[in-house]
């Protein structure tokens, strides 16, 4: 059995491609109902707050991608990291980093299937919750136009890949799964807060997460996310040649 095989089946068998699938796509179904639905389930949930009235726009096909980009981004990714920590720490069990180690000539042949399959699963997972969220918006709202939807998704992925790059550094060093993961989120959780200034924002990896949202909008064009696109190819690039290294240099 060759260690792509052996990935494919951990994923299916493990069933951590449910919970990858299961949260975008619950997200992609979610969003446009609660965007079109919004004032009912105020309504409903009370919205009369001592004689004054929450008042709430008509819906437009934008509030759609964007309610399901602000779970996409958080909770979805969220579980993106902890499948990929799941994948690429594999050293987190001593007994199975030398059992892997002590088989393989180069630390290449264990790392770059994980990657890959986790890439794959990853990414394949968030554009069916967005294609989900863009069928839906479409059937509730209204349509939005193609060209926005993909270019969303485009930069929403390559977001996404700097996040698994980012796991499979830490995971290089860290002896645990948990330990990856909380690093993992922290480095992800400092990015925003240095986005708030908007000349630095636009140039970080996270700035990319938002575009399904606000590309369809119209309040962003795909040019605004050229600067990010760039650092992040080169950020994530850097990343997995780290994460490469490190694990090659860790003693068994």
């Amino acid at each position: 059995m060759t260690l792509w095989r052996l990935e494919w089946m951990r994923l299916a068998r493990t069933k951590r491609w449910i919970a990858l699938v299961g949260v975008y796509v619950f997200f992609g179904l979610l969003g446009p109902l609660t965007a079109r639905y919004l004032r009912e389930i105020v309504d409903f949930a009370g919205g009369d707050l001592e004689g004054a009235t929450i008042q709430f726009p008509p819906p437009v096909p934008a509030d759609g991608m964007a309610q399901f980009v602000s779970n996409a981004v958080q909770i979805g990714t969220l579980v993106a990291v902890v499948v990929a920590a799941g994948a690429l720490a594999f050293d987190a069990i001593p007994e199975m980093g030398v059992f892997l180690r002590t088989r393989v000539s180069d630390v290449r042949t264990i790392l770059v299937p994980r990657v890959v399959v986790t890439v794959i699963a990853v990414l394949g997972s968030f554009v069916l919750g967005g294609l989900a969220a863009w069928y839906e918006t479409w059937a509730l709202i209204g349509g939005l136009e193609a060209g926005d939807v993909v270019a969303g998704l485009l930069f929403g992925c390559l977001f996404l890949v700097f996040v698994i790059g980012l796991v499979a550094a830490v995971a290089a060093r860290a002896s645990s799964v948990l330990g990856t993961v909380m690093i993992s989120i922290v480095v992800l959780l400092i990015m925003p807060i240095f986005g708030i200034s908007e000349a630095l924002g636009r140039w970080l990896p996270s700035h990319l997460g938002g575009a399904l949202a606000t590309i369809p909008a119209g309040t962003e064009s795909f040019s605004d996310y050229l600067p990010a696109t760039a650092v992040t190819v080169v950020t994530t690039v850097g990343l997995f040649f780290v994460a490469l290294r490190f694990a090659a240099s860790r003693e068994l």
